[in-house]
């Protein structure tokens, strides 16, 4: 039976189940660049960059982590929060929106991410109903296509990725610190999760990877949505297998396959050793590619 609770319920709800025991969840700074770190946790990878124009934050991870995150924050930048960007809105990276939005952040994000806090959602995979976030975790602030940020000496370019890992993604690109926060359009833990419930699309996936490999050279740091800080050659093996991945798929509905047929047929079971992951495994991923190319 799907649970309605009130919005701090289920993120903790979904949070105790994703992480077995959040009491020793520890907020581990990784340097990225100067002033610019990835916290790493529980749920997706923060950014954060701080400078004389203030605390600049990408996501937050679960609702009863914001304690231990803000401390984090406070130790590394000697001070709170000013902005935050959410990447899109699944709970592992809006959770603390509402302890940093009371605390006086203001926030960001893409049109989209609002719609969806601001109204009820399901979350099939998780057998969870999401209420409306209240409003003071809800981005007060929210842009189209692209927004710029100039601070702490830098230029942020914020874009959004149409229909990728949901219908609200962003990347994010530091110009100076030769850094980019890619949200959930890129990790490292193997195939990624496409929210085609909300949006998400495997063609979406593989123009965010390509539009990050376009800011990319070979110094450049990427902050994955979860996993470890990676490089523009491990994004680009993440291009080429999601690619490959969706031209395997689309070969064998081009060839007249149901869809039952196909995930039968394994089509990626070569590539599941190195891209199979606890989450998402070569079934759910060809599923996830045949939801999207069915529709198309």
């Amino acid at each position: 039976m799907k649970r309605l609770l009130t919005f701090a319920g289920v993120l903790f709800a979904l949070s105790a189940g994703a992480q077995q025991d959040m009491e020793n969840v520890k907020i581990e700074p990784v340097p990225v660049a100067d002033g610019l770190y990835m916290l790493v946790g529980a749920g997706g990878n923060i950014g954060l960059f701080a400078g004389e124009d203030g605390v600049f934050m990408i996501d937050d991870q679960f609702a009863e982590l914001t304690p231990r995150i803000s401390a984090a924050v406070e130790e590394l930048t000697g001070g709170p929060v000013d902005m935050l960007v959410n990447t899109h809105w699944h709970f592992d990276h809006v959770g603390g929106n509402e302890y940093f939005g009371n605390a006086g952040a203001q926030i960001f994000a893409h049109d989209n991410v609002r719609a969806l806090m601001s109204e009820p959602q399901t979350l099939a995979r998780f057998g969870v109903n999401l209420p409306p976030a209240p409003k003071v975790a809800l981005p007060l602030i929210t842009f189209d296509d692209n927004m710029t940020f100039h601070i702490n000496g830098d230029t942020v370019l914020a874009r959004h990725v149409p229909n990728a890992h949901t219908g609200g993604d962003v990347i994010l690109y530091f110009e100076n610190a030769n850094a980019v926060h890619t949200g959930d359009v890129y990790i490292t833990l193997g195939y990624p999760f496409i929210d085609g419930q909300h949006g998400g699309h495997i063609d979406g996936l593989i123009d965010g990877a390509r539009q990050v490999l376009d800011w990319s050279n070979d110094e450049t740091k990427i902050m994955p949505g979860h996993g470890h800080l990676s490089n523009r050659a491990e994004i680009q093996e993440f291009h080429d297998m999601l690619v490959e991945s969706r031209s395997r798929v689309q070969a064998l509905l081009d060839e007249g396959r149901t869809a039952e047929e196909i995930v039968a047929a394994a089509p990626l079971a070569d590539l599941d050793e190195r891209w199979s992951s606890g989450f998402i495994d070569g079934v759910g991923f060809t599923r996830a590619i045949l939801e999207g190319l069915g529709e198309d």
